[in-house]
């Protein structure tokens, strides 16, 4: 039945009637489609008495393993402790792994002291979700010691989310933040500074926790004339160091959006291969290793006829092994610094008006597809669309955050970081774009066009002169 049509049949007023009234519900329930049980399920909401467990007991019959699940969970709302052994019937033999895990979490919500055997057992589950709530079970009775020491036990636990769990919640630990500055503020003297140099001496200098957001793209390896590299292995390293400092002068729980592409090595000659390198995919294990937490992919979309042709041999004699496809995507990958805090507590290091200017109002992509043109520069033979920059430094930054590029090319990130109020602090190795950003600034061009905002395009020498004085 459609949705629509459901809420409009089975509204608040007939919801509250079939869960003070046991009948009414077996009634109800013996009559409908699994469709309309699982929609009165979710809908029942609190149950304060227990007109409904008759009912939700007879659903742990269906062959439905969401009326079962859904059955288990409203159980549990009745807070009675003679259904332990119903839960722990389901927890250990149901086939479904969403039931048990329920039955599991309902046995945890009845918080009683009988329970714990039960949940200690389940301490040993192959399964780790079963396993998470179990010790969510537990901790409500940490403050006993023998329930600690059977806790501690799984700090060693495969399961990295267990490892974490135990870490935080029975060893204490928790990640700090080592600055001395408030979560909003930054070093003066990298407001809006474009640095040319070498990007691993720069950062050296670069105190901790210093960068809200960093939004990139690392140079193509041996794909373009600005960086040749021995070996594969070798660009691997150097993106690795120079994502390390990254991480380092991030501040806790703050945003890395890295944007990637394979790349392809022309074959030598026709009795030769080229060579397809994935680096999103080889570049994202050393991320992980490094502290970084994997939140989302972005697909950057571009339009067929402005990438390389690939498929007018196939197009052609059509022979099976030979079709490629052309490359039209790249990807953004966004990474958040690790941190045992939500959101929200990044959220609430801004005063409210901040908080209140920096909304995005404006209409915005509800998916993780972004079709945005590419941009084409005299000068720079990849360059970021300022569309693209715009939407990561509006979604993954707030008014007045210091925004960071340390692969800055002709220095877009630098112009949407002010065209938004926000700063910036850019790194650049080449002297070609340092002078592609000059030739912009004198152009008196838009790019920094921002009232008290011009950039400050200094070289290694006064640049480390600037951070001795932390000006």
């Amino acid at each position: 039945m459609n949705r629509a049509i459901l809420s409009k049949q089975v509204n608040k007023d007939l919801i509250d009637q079939l869960k003070n009234d046991t009948n009414a519900l077996l009634s109800f329930l013996q009559n409908k489609n699994d469709g309309t049980i699982i929609y009165v399920l979710k809908k029942l909401g609190r149950l304060e008495n227990g007109y409904s467990r008759e009912p939700l007991l007879n659903l742990l019959n269906s062959p439905n393993e969401n009326i079962r699940a859904l059955a288990i969970k409203n159980l549990a709302k009745i807070g009675d402790v003679t259904l332990l052994s119903t839960f722990v019937k389901y927890a250990n033999s149901d086939e479904s792994t969403e039931v048990r895990r329920e039955s599991v979490s309902a046995i945890g919500r009845l918080r009683n002291e009988k329970a714990i055997p039960v949940l200690t057992d389940l301490l040993k589950d192959d399964d780790p979700k079963v396993v998470m709530q179990a010790i969510r079970g537990l901790l409500v009775f940490s403050y006993k010691p023998e329930i600690k020491n059977e806790l501690k036990k799984l700090i060693n636990h495969p399961n990295e989310l267990i490892k974490e769990v135990i870490n935080k919640e029975i060893n204490g630990f928790h990640y700090k933040s080592n600055s001395q500055q408030k979560h909003d503020e930054f070093p003066a003297f990298l407001k809006n500074t474009v640095v040319q140099g070498d990007v691993q001496e720069i950062l050296k200098y670069v105190p901790d926790e210093s960068i809200h957001l960093t939004f990139t793209s690392p140079p193509y390896y041996n794909a373009r004339d600005y960086s040749i590299y021995q070996s594969y292995e070798e660009y691997l390293n150097f993106l690795e160091r120079v994502f390390k400092e990254v991480y380092r002068i991030t501040k806790e729980g703050r945003f890395f959006v890295l944007n990637t592409s394979p790349i392809i090595i022309p074959r030598i000659s026709r009795a030769h291969a080229s060579k397809r390198y994935p680096i999103p995919y080889d570049i994202h294990p050393f991320l992980v290793k490094m502290g970084w937490e994997f939140i989302d992919d972005i697909v950057w979309v571009k339009p067929e006829a402005s990438v390389k042709n690939r498929n007018a041999g196939f197009l052609q004699h059509r022979k099976p092994l030979a079709y490629k496809p052309n490359a039209v995507t790249e990807m953004l990958m966004v990474y958040r610094k690790k941190t045992d805090k939500l959101i929200d507590w990044n959220i609430k290091q801004y005063a409210w008006d901040k908080i209140k200017k920096s909304k995005v109002l404006d209409k915005y992509e509800t998916t993780n597809i972004w079709r945005i043109d590419p941009t084409f520069d005299k000068v720079h033979s990849a360059v970021f669309p300022l569309e693209l920059c715009n939407r990561v430094v509006k979604f993954y930054s707030f008014i007045g955050d210091l925004i960071f590029d340390p692969f800055a090319g002709s220095g877009t990130l630098g112009r949407a970081a002010l065209n938004l109020n926000r700063k910036f602090f850019l790194t650049e190795k080449e002297a070609k774009y340092i002078s592609r950003i000059k030739e912009e600034l004198n152009k008196n061009s838009d790019l920094f066009n921002s009232a008290n905002s011009q950039p400050i395009i200094v070289d290694m020498a006064k640049f480390i002169l600037l951070s001795k004085r932390k000006i």
